[in-house]
């Protein structure tokens, strides 16, 4: 897909084309920008930067270009990105109005063909919209197809044609989805194929056949262009992968240049990381040590890791991360998700083994069912209106009717009602965030992160999980292999910002104090009150 201001060497197409398959790439763009421009620090300056000013309509506009491209950039890059035809809601007002509008200019073609004579100006212009798009899809060296094209749909020859009653629409038709045939991807065969039928019987091929090919036709043509972005998306991922970094370093710049603020919440994230393990080290770790000198500044790495490993609790309802982080936002919350999804389904795991004990021990095919079971009874656990201890009862319930089928089938008394209410009991506490099994998990969890942001290119530490963890081993080394993915990425884009940002705050004309040991340690997000 062309970026902005620029073109695609293979195709030619212009800024209509790919529009209602864009929509879908660009349908959070705006999200990003508000993100983006939100100043949600109490920061009004950062080392980077100079103080802020007001900006012209005109900056902020190349700025959102920027943005645009970046965010595209990055998609193709990281992510899976296809384009789609943006559809809406079914119940929105835009979906709503769109639907009146389409079926308003069907019925007046509809009643213009149905006029004694027929009246064809506004069918006419439709079949010049079809040659301009056919056109759109023709590589720049096809001058024959396009010369062809042209002289067989001459608009002047066809309204001439119509105004003396001798239009040929089946020809017409039939050479229109011949030309698409050439053009579609295979997967658009079968569509084709269909269109073709409908020019096949010459008996039913009247004026309002004619109405319901050319609204079929633009319906293909609109997922021919689906498939065109798509091709050029391909086209472009491999030198957008070999050059990706750079090419995002340098989108990232101009928008430092025109927006100077857009390091804000980027400056504090990392100077809350900071605090926090400068509070750490002048914490004594035994009483002989109090005495001793002050303790050694901390690395851009061990300051980066520290800042990285917050967005494991990071609060996205509340706290918006940091600009550098605007494009991975929703991966980082589908980190987050899944994350504490198996972290409960652990929990459970560790009380059912805790507290039935011998019967069922070493009976994997049991476990492998409950894992099962629980994580789809936890799915959507992190919806707003979804309530953790009233779903934590319906795994209990789950659980218990599972746990009672295994032991008869083993010859074992099924548990008794107050064995089964201790059971929910214990693990709807879990619900509770000062839970033991909660805080140990938990606290195995944030072990496993910390090992891996360590070192994160020895893949060995990816299979280093805590014997408590190894129910869910599989699932964990699956997410610290994406989070993982996504720091090194993200630091091979933004490193040299955040080294210059560490650097003005370790060695700045006011670098940070140490808070003192009587103070509460800082929580790196930021305030957006």
């Amino acid at each position: 897909m062309p970026l902005n201001n620029e073109r695609p060497t293979s195709t030619s197409r212009s800024e209509d084309q790919g529009s209602d398959a864009e929509s879908s790439l660009a349908s959070d763009l705006d999200c990003s920008r508000d993100s983006f421009n939100s100043d949600g620090s109490s920061k009004h300056c950062t080392p980077s930067s100079s103080p802020p000013r007001t900006l012209p309509r005109d900056e902020v506009m190349e700025a959102g270009r920027y943005l645009f491209n970046l965010k595209l950039v990055h998609e193709i890059v990281v992510g899976d990105v296809r384009a789609e035809l943006s559809q809406g809601s079914q119940n929105s007002l835009w979906n709503m109005v769109r639907q009146n509008l389409y079926k308003a200019f069907w019925d007046k073609l509809e009643s213009e063909l149905n006029e004694d004579p027929p009246e064809y100006q506004h069918a006419i212009k439709l079949v010049e919209d079809i040659r301009e798009i056919l056109l759109l899809f023709l590589n720049p060296g096809a001058n024959r197809m396009r010369t062809q094209i042209m002289e067989v749909l001459d608009m002047d020859l066809i309204r001439q044609q119509a105004e003396n009653d001798a239009l040929d629409i089946q020809g017409l038709a039939s050479y229109i989805i011949s030309t698409m045939g050439k053009m579609c991807a295979p997967v658009r065969d079968e569509e084709i194929r269909k269109l073709r039928e409908s020019t096949d019987n010459t008996v039913t091929l009247l004026n309002l056949l004619l109405l319901v090919l050319i609204r079929e036709i633009f319906r293909v043509l609109d997922l021919m262009k689906v498939d065109n972005v798509n091709s050029t998306i391909e086209i472009l991922r491999p030198l957008l992968q070999r050059n990706g970094v750079e090419y995002q370093r340098q989108l990232f710049q101009s928008i430092l240049d025109d927006l100077p603020t857009a390091l804000n919440r980027t400056t504090a994230w990392i100077q809350s990381a900071l605090e926090e393990l400068l509070l750490a080290s002048v914490r004594p770790e035994k009483p002989d040590d109090a005495g001793k000198g002050q303790p050694p500044l901390p690395g851009p790495i061990q300051i980066l890791n520290a800042a990285c490993l917050r967005f494991l609790t990071w609060d996205f309802s509340k706290t918006l991360v940091p600009e550098t982080w605007v494009m991975d936002e929703y991966r980082l919350e589908e980190i987050q998700r899944q994350l504490r999804q198996w972290e409960t389904v652990n929990e459970v795991l560790l009380i059912v083994h805790s507290k039935i004990g011998g019967p069922i021990r070493g009976a994997s095919s049991l476990s492998d069912r409950l894992k099962r079971m629980i994580s789809v009874l936890l799915e959507g656990m992190h919806k707003p209106d979804s309530n953790l201890e009233e779903t934590l009862e319906g795994v209990s319930a789950q659980v218990c009717s599972e746990l009672n089928k295994s032991l008869i089938e083993r010859s074992c008394p099924a548990l008794t009602p107050d064995q089964q209410a201790t059971l929910t009991g214990q693990i709807c506490s879990i619900s509770q965030k000062e839970n033991p099994i909660r805080t140990l998990v938990e606290d195995r969890v944030q072990q496993y992160f910390r090992l891996l942001l360590s070192d994160p290119k020895n893949q060995t530490k990816l299979e280093e999980v805590s014997a408590s963890l190894t129910a869910i081993k599989p699932e964990l080394v699956a997410i610290g292999k994406t989070f993982i993915s996504l720091i090194n990425y993200n630091r091979a884009v933004y490193g040299p910002f955040y080294m210059d940002i560490i650097r003005k705050l370790l060695f700045g004309s006011s670098p940070p104090t140490p808070i003192p040991h009587q103070q509460q340690a800082p929580n790196c997000h930021v305030s957006h009150e």
